[in-house]
């Protein structure tokens, strides 16, 4: 046969690379971002509660209504501000496939796409199979900022969308109020649509605010918001998201959506309606992780690695430039195979593998994960 695929020189996914080195030597996987720890018992309770319900034939398209309600109160709790339950969110099949089904309804061949890396791995892709051109510009260690100045002049009348991510994955950044409103500043009075990867909005840490686009009318009214209810409560296998925008971007969006997934798991969307009456249930999410995140930096200070604490997210970035000078991949292969303990090397999320000499842990992970994990760091 001769075929020629759409997407080629793409190499597996280096969470599964990791994942598996991991399985194969019985390493304490601090790599693909899961956490170790169970759902709460109440939410499996309210979604087996609504398999033997009856809620087993397809959902709404756009998702069961009275969950996209939980979600629109959602936003006016903790944003002030409000999207129609009936026609601007959709449930979805985790964020993933939100982020690909965006970039799948408006960018077509020539188009070309800002993205910032290291970013996450879906999104290149995505831009690549429908025909799209992405624009990548790098973010510098430690801090991962955005030069605003090299992005205004990477916007031009091919420009068709612009991709944030905060808090950031993988770096554990968030990006600031003057960041979204330079954004907003800079597609006022344009066509670009902004697709903001707000998956982790209820882990962020030391008193910062998370700042979603939703919080700037300007930029609002051109912006998809793509969430994740398996980063939110502790259950990724679910798949289960939704993402928000606008009626007629929505519109759009669910022309597409339609002949993607059509529809998401029923009895988990009546399950998740029943667990956001309570409030709690993500607003302590930041507390939560922070004290996750200090006890991993508390255990590992005397170690050798470096690190500016996370901002957000339950990623924590490790600088082993003092250690080796091991290319990132290597290290993070040797530290699996010899030491029994995986993590990501950040390189493979940077333009032409630009490597900044460090590493992601999760510590989305049992305080008894993290002190074996610091055990083994503070002994390199």
């Amino acid at each position: 046969m001769n075929f020629k695929p759409k997407l080629t020189n793409v190499e597996i996914s280096i969470f599964s690379v990791m994942s598996a080195l991991a399985n194969k030597h019985n390493a304490l996987n601090l790599s693909q971002g899961f956490p170790n720890f169970k759902s709460d018992q109440k939410l499996i309770d309210a979604v087996s509660k609504a398999m033997n319900s009856g809620y087993n034939q397809y959902a709404p398209m756009a998702g069961n209504l009275e969950l996209r309600q939980a979600i629109a109160k959602k936003f006016e709790l903790l944003y002030d501000t409000s999207y129609n339950p009936e026609t601007e969110i959709t449930v979805t099949a985790g964020a993933t496939q939100a982020i690909f089904t965006i970039i799948s309804t408006f960018i077509k061949l020539g188009d070309e796409v800002i993205i910032f890396k290291p970013a996450y791995d879906c999104y290149q892709p995505a831009i690549e199979l429908n025909g799209g051109k992405p624009i990548a510009i790098g973010l510098e260690a430690p801090y991962y900022k955005i030069d605003w100045k090299l992005v205004e002049q990477s916007i031009h009348h091919n420009t068709k969308m612009i991709i944030i991510n905060t808090p950031h994955n993988p770096s554990g950044t968030v990006m600031s109020k003057a960041d979204l409103v330079k954004l907003q500043e800079l597609t006022n009075h344009t066509d670009i649509i902004v697709l903001s990867d707000e998956v982790y909005e209820h882990i962020i840490f030391d008193g910062e605010q998370h700042q979603s686009v939703c919080l700037f009318p300007q930029l609002k009214e051109r912006s998809f918001i793509t969430a994740s209810f398996g980063k939110t409560f502790h259950n990724t296998g679910w798949k289960v998201g939704y993402c928000c925008a606008p009626k007629a971007l929505m519109e759009a969006f669910r022309n597409v959506h339609q002949f993607n997934v059509f529809s998401v798991h029923h009895p988990t969307q009546k399950g998740l309606t029943d667990y956001l009456t309570q409030p709690n249930h993500y607003l302590d999410l930041s507390e939560f992780y922070q004290k996750k995140r200090d006890t991993f930096l508390k255990l590992i200070k005397n170690s050798r690695f470096k690190f500016t604490p996370s901002k957000g997210t339950y990623f924590q970035v490790l600088d082993f430039s003092e250690i080796t000078s091991e290319k990132d991949t290597d290290f993070a292969k040797r530290l699996t195979i010899e030491e029994g303990i995986a993590s990501i090397p950040l390189s493979v999320f940077n333009d032409h593998q630009r490597d900044d000499n460090v590493l992601r842990f999760c510590f989305a992970k049992t305080d008894d994960t993290l002190k074996a994990a610091a055990e083994i760091l503070n002994k390199i």
